[in-house]
């Protein structure tokens, strides 16, 4: 685009350039910034980002540009970026190091997590910064691959106070899911003034006015239109010829203009263009050697080639426009480019680079090859290695396309399709899925498609929605891989647990098919016994499953557990752990679980492990601990682009403090959470929220409804069982014994199968509120003792308070003061605020006089400020904190500061555990 004089601006763009010029300034001050220029083909995105480039003085500059020919080359558009940084490497945490090692091909090893490549990217830099900003510059952002995409988009939602600036340039086609919800820059046309002044700047001779307006009509203010377009006018048409109107799109009437140019260049020249376009990286070395191969004069090539202006060598090769690069690869038939790709496979070293080689390689071949079929396969195992799972679902499916044999062909269709599942691509991997199956299969990769079916269908869907594909695929694997077999009933029987009460067939179905599979006892296994003592209890009843299920949790809980196991089966084992009321079981799996996850970046699993480990926390009495693995989970979801974690966290706590209004928030949220509709679990676990919230507000009618509501399917087990303890309290306070009755004899059943303390304090807690007299009150004292010998203090306060409240109905007031005292106090250091105002107010119907808490405390630090001052106060160092919650250790100085600032204090040492356990927060 045309620049103002001696470069005192662009053209029609000084309120996009002042946008560009702030964020600079503020990263200069300290502050990160993001922005996407987002526009057409010409419009003058790549102009912006040299006007940026031309203000960059005393920044550090680092630059990136997608081409669409790599964008099946894992991380290599984010390894293009990170190259002239890599010298930091070693200044990252291990385990960040060593991922993006692995994801750039430095090393070798387990495929890393992708998230934790984005957080060793953010690391690497903000540690790169020094003392000058650092400036990161990426072109054409639409064609970098997916991988590097999805990092970049990670990268860019937790910059702050890194001074890092981060501008990509997109090219805008319709959707927006590159790069979406980031701030963005939309660069429109020039208005007609501006138009005409650009399009003066370039026309030499004589133009007729009506050719001019006729121009800037149809160039509808496009900077580089208005510059090529011109080009391709003879005088006569410059001088008001007849030429009609164009038809065709305006960046296809641009890449006609450079074709035009193309063609009209030597043969040679034409040849080296084509060379640059088919080979993404711009590396002159390649480039010359390709040409030397095809007999082209290299010299002279480059020389007309650059005085064309349509490409320019230096350090690398650089095009005048990446419409350039699609004309000059456009402008020969498939033969001519099929030549230059075997060329350039011929030259590229395989032992550096095997994948480019290939790639190119596959595009030079025309027919069925199986050597070049295996090379691919074995390049789509080093790319998964790397994490780049959607580059190796292009090699896989690249592959199946130019296997001979039939039978290779369908085991490399089933890869490819389970690669583009991996990726995320459901519609592909169902298409390769069909294309596997019209191959000869065998029963154990038949099974295994099936299997596909059900996980693309489960994620695609609903947990539901695949049930029976996964119920159908542990069936026909079952003679043939057992373990393999076990591993989908496994994960069938969790989906249907989460569908629940929704689910075509649901768990009766899975269940009855775990019971009837060959060989499915299994007493050497704690895998087989967990999922025949669970299919028992579904089947048959509690009193038969549970001890069985309950001899599986103790294995998981004593014997060694390897990685791959603990990642799988811990999630089930967690659950059942809570369903048959082993507090103990149950609080160490899910502190295990998450230790796992954590330490091998298992980011796939670690949010339902938080989850799972926030559940038990509630329980424990422990809600700011529970807040702190919300944080963390909510951390994720902003990560990953999902707020699920943080609503189904607020879903468990807030009932428990009695805000109804975040409880009411956290409601709607997961109702109308697309990802979760269809499941059933949802609607159990809202009535079962619902419930402990009325209770706890003294709203019992509200409370009976929900309870009712939610232990309709006690098949789901977990929060349906504990749905029918908040009925018996409802019913109870409305009058309603027998219902009251009938679910304490259900809860009285469990807890002689289970007879854990946490079971044993439930069931005598519940039968206390249905009984008289001394044997009430010896009831009430035998819930406290057993909840107390279970630690679960949430359970053993509220009984406290129904005791309190008891002895109080009794008049012995002495007594109530006493219970009601201890319960007021756990809930109220637990943070159950409303059940504590129930005590409050129970003590003073007693004659106890208690301040009620202050309901104007103002908020000091937001939810985030308290977790990183805990953690902080804990001990977490700067780059620990930063790991756990995503986040640059510049962005965890800089909400240290503002915490050391707003409690007036200079030091981590100085933060007081106490302040912060009774600190407002806001999110």
């Amino acid at each position: 685009m045309a620049r103002d004089g001696a470069r005192i601006g662009l053209i029609g763009r000084r309120q996009e350039c002042q946008v560009l010029d702030d964020l600079l300034a503020r990263a200069r001050a300290g502050r990160s910034g993001v922005m996407v220029v987002r526009g057409e083909a010409g419009i003058g995105k790549t102009e912006l980002l040299n006007h940026l480039l031309d203000r960059a003085t005393g920044c550090r500059v680092v630059r990136a540009a997608g081409v669409q020919s790599e964008m099946e080359l894992s991380y290599a558009g984010l390894h293009q970026l990170c190259a002239p940084l890599l010298s930091h490497l070693d200044d990252l945490p291990e385990p960040q190091r060593n991922a993006l090692r692995t994801a750039f091909g430095m090393q070798v090893g387990a495929a890393p997590d992708r998230f934790l490549v984005g957080l060793a990217t953010l690391s690497l830099l903000a540690g790169a910064v020094g003392d000058e900003p650092l400036l990161c510059l990426v072109d054409d952002a639409q064609w970098l691959d997916r991988v590097s995409a999805q990092t970049l988009e990670f990268v860019a939602r937790r910059l702050l106070a890194e001074s890092v600036l981060l501008v990509l340039a997109v090219r805008e086609s319709g959707s927006r899911e590159i790069l979406a919800d980031l701030p963005e820059l939309v660069v429109r046309g020039l208005n007609e003034h501006e138009s005409r002044r650009l399009l003066d700047s370039v026309v030499t001779g004589p133009l007729d006015q009506r050719v001019r307006d006729r121009i800037v009509a149809e160039t509808r203010g496009n900077p580089l239109a208005l510059l090529e377009l011109p080009r391709g006018l003879t005088a006569v048409d410059m001088a008001g010829g007849l030429a009609g109107p164009e038809a065709r799109p305006l960046s296809s009437q641009i890449e006609a203009g450079f074709l035009r140019r193309i063609q009209s260049l030597p043969v040679e020249a034409q040849q080296l263009l084509l060379i640059a376009a088919t080979e993404p990286v711009g590396d002159v070395a390649l480039l010359r050697q390709a040409a030397e191969r095809l007999g082209i004069s290299v010299d002279t090539a480059v020389t007309h080639a650059e005085a064309s202006g349509l490409m320019t060598l230096g350090t690398w090769v650089r095009f005048r426009h990446p419409l350039v690069r699609s004309a000059a690869y456009r402008a020969v038939g498939f033969e001519e480019r099929r030549r230059v790709h075997r060329a350039l496979a011929d030259s590229i070293d395989a032992r550096l680079y095997p994948e480019r080689r290939v790639w190119h390689l596959a595009s030079a071949t025309m027919g069925p090859d199986e050597a070049v079929a295996a090379e691919l396969e074995g390049s789509a195992g080093r790319a998964q290695a790397r994490g780049g799972i959607a580059a190796a679902a292009a090699f896989l499916h690249r592959a199946t396309e130019l296997t001979p044999d039939p039978v290779r062909r369908g085991a490399r269709a089933l890869a490819a399709a389970q690669a583009k599942y991996q990726a995320g691509a459901f519609d592909a991997a169902r298409e390769l899925v069909d294309a596997a199956e019209l191959s000869h299969l065998d029963e154990v990769e038949a099974g295994q498609a099936t299997l596909l079916r059900g996980q693309i269908t489960s994620a695609a869907k609903s947990a539901g929605a695949g049930l029976p594909l996964l119920l159908e695929a542990a069936k026909r694997l079952q003679p043939f891989d057992s373990d393999l077999a076990g591993q989908t009933y496994r994960d069938a029987i969790y989906a249907a647990l989460t569908a629940g009460r929704l689910a075509t067939g649901g768990v009766r179905d899975v269940a009855e098919a775990v019971l009837s599979a060959p060989g499915h006892v299994d007493t050497a296994s704690r895998e087989g016994l967990l999922l025949t003592g669970l299919a028992r209890v579904i089947t048959e009843d509690y009193s038969v499953g549970a001890p069985i299920l309950m001899k599986a949790v103790a294995a998981f809980r004593t014997e060694e557990l390897s990685q791959e196991d603990g990642l799988g089966w811990l999630p089930l084992v967690c659950r059942m752990a809570h369903s048959t009321w082993d507090f103990a079981a149950w609080s160490e799996l899910s502190a295990r679980l998450v230790d796992l996850a954590r330490g091998n970046g298992a980011l796939a699993v670690l949010p339902s492990a938080l989850l799972l480990r926030l559940s038990n926390r509630v329980f424990a009495g422990d809600l700011r601990g529970a807040d702190s693995l919300a944080v963390e989970a909510n951390a994720i979801g902003e990560a990953t682009g999902s707020s699920f974690f943080a609503h189904y966290g607020a879903l468990v706590v807030e009932p428990f403090k009695g805000r109804e209004s975040t409880t009411r928030q956290a409601i709607e949220a997961v109702t109308h959470d697309r990802l979760l509709r269809g499941e059933g679990k949802v609607t159990t676990a809202t009535q079962w929220a619902e419930a402990v919230l009325y209770n706890g507000l003294g709203r019992y009618e509200e409370a009976y409804a929900c309870a009712e509501r939610g232990c309709e399917n006690p098949q789901e087990l977990g929060l349906s069982l504990q749905s029918r303890v908040e009925l018996v309290e409802a019913a109870v306070r409305l009058g309603r014994t027998a219902r009251a009755a009938e679910a304490v004899r259900t809860i009285e059943e469990m807890a002689q199968v289970s007879g854990t303390a946490w079971a044993l304090g439930i069931s005598a807690a519940t039968r206390a509120l249905v009984s008289e007299g001394q044997a009430a009150d010896g009831l009430h004292r035998e819930a406290i003792e057993q909840l107390d010998t279970a630690e679960a203090r949430m359970d053993s306060a509220r009984a406290r308070l129904r005791y309190g409240e008891w002895l109080r109905l009794e008049q012995r007031r002495a007594e109530a003061r006493s219970r009601l005292s201890e319960a007021h106090e756990m809930l109220s250091e637990a943070g159950a605020e409303a059940f504590a105002e129930r005590a409050r107010r129970e003590l003073q119907a007693a004659g106890v006089k208690v301040r009620k808490p202050a309901t104007a405390t103002p908020v000091v630090l937001t939810a985030k400020e308290v977790e990183i001052a805990r953690l902080a106060q804990g001990g977490f160092t700067n780059p620990e904190i930063g790991a756990r919650l995503f986040l640059s250790p510049h962005t965890v100085e800089w909400h240290l500061r503002k915490v050391f600032a707003k409690l007036g204090i200079s030091s981590r040492k100085e933060i007081d555990s106490t302040q912060l356990e009774g600190m407002a927060a806001t999110p």
